[in-house]
């Protein structure tokens, strides 16, 4: 089969130049640069952009003539711009990638209707370690009872715009998955002043931002007497990137459909 042909959405940002580093390791052709209009890399050559040497891909301001010419697209961008760019590869049935964090619930119903005709792979985090401790934080959450609090810690650098974090509202969703209740229900986004005693069955979330850490969480299981601390560490975007190629690798013989990185490792019955 032919190296699949990938757009990449947000090329100029540092993520997209990591996508384009990782097309170029993979069994993939990047087809198409795109950035929003007035960005100032816009005309310029992707792969130089990105550091690997002038590869006659420039980059666009419009996404749609380049679409006829691709199989799928990476979209790690805004949610404004992730719902106008799941509306225009659904018309033509592309493969699409999200890793775009920050969507609300009315941006998720849209992008599950864009779904019914597309294949979509949407996840707050591409990694897979972190897809692994997603799925270990379901099964020791449906294992301890509530006398064990949830709390998740996460940190980033000093630009990322929205918090918590896609990657800790995942973990969040695998604890309450596994407890079987509803996350927005049961979520304690932040603490401040006299707040009272914790409530029994809430998970907690806590941001921290600074410097330029890539990606830190931890999932604690606290009761009494005891703690269990869950792990990971991103050292480098790469992982998040090569996650992408691979989940559309993987999309490409998939069936119209919403799906996840948990499908795409196929840990979705752990």
């Amino acid at each position: 089969m032919a190296d699949m042909r990938l757009i990449v959405a947000g090329a100029g940002g540092r993520m997209g130049r990591t996508l384009i580093h990782a097309i170029a390791a993979m069994d993939a052709t990047l087809a198409g640069a795109v950035e929003a209009p007035g960005s100032a890399v816009i005309g310029r050559d992707a792969g130089e952009l990105a550091g690997l040497g002038r590869n006659g891909v420039v980059v666009a301001a419009e996404v749609e003539p380049l679409l006829a010419q691709a199989d799928g697209l990476l979209d790690f961008t805004v949610p404004a711009a992730t719902l106008a760019l799941a509306e225009l590869t659904a018309r033509r049935g592309l493969v699409h990638v999200i890793g775009t964090t920050g969507l609300s619930g009315e941006n998720e119903k849209l992008i599950a209707q864009a779904a019914k005709r597309a294949v979509i792979v949407k996840s707050g985090n591409m990694s897979m370690g972190v897809n692994v401790l997603a799925a270990l934080v379901k099964r020791v959450a449906k294992t301890l009872d509530e006398s064990f609090d949830v709390e998740i810690l996460e940190m980033h650098h000093n630009r990322k715009i929205d918090a918590p974090s896609g990657t800790a509202l995942m973990l969040g969703q695998a604890a309450a998955d596994g407890r079987r209740v509803d996350l927005g229900q049961r979520s304690v986004r932040g603490r401040d002043g006299h707040t009272g005693a914790r409530s029994a069955g809430d998970i907690g979330f806590a941001s921290l931002r600074g410097g330029s850490v890539v990606g830190d969480h931890t999932v604690i299981f606290a009761g009494p007497a005891e703690r269990i601390e869950l792990t990971h560490k991103a050292e480098d975007r790469m992982i998040f990137a090569r996650g992408a190629v691979r989940a559309a690798l993987w999309a490409r013989e998939q069936k119209p459909g919403l799906y996840s990185m948990a499908d795409v490792l196929g840990l979705s019955e752990i």
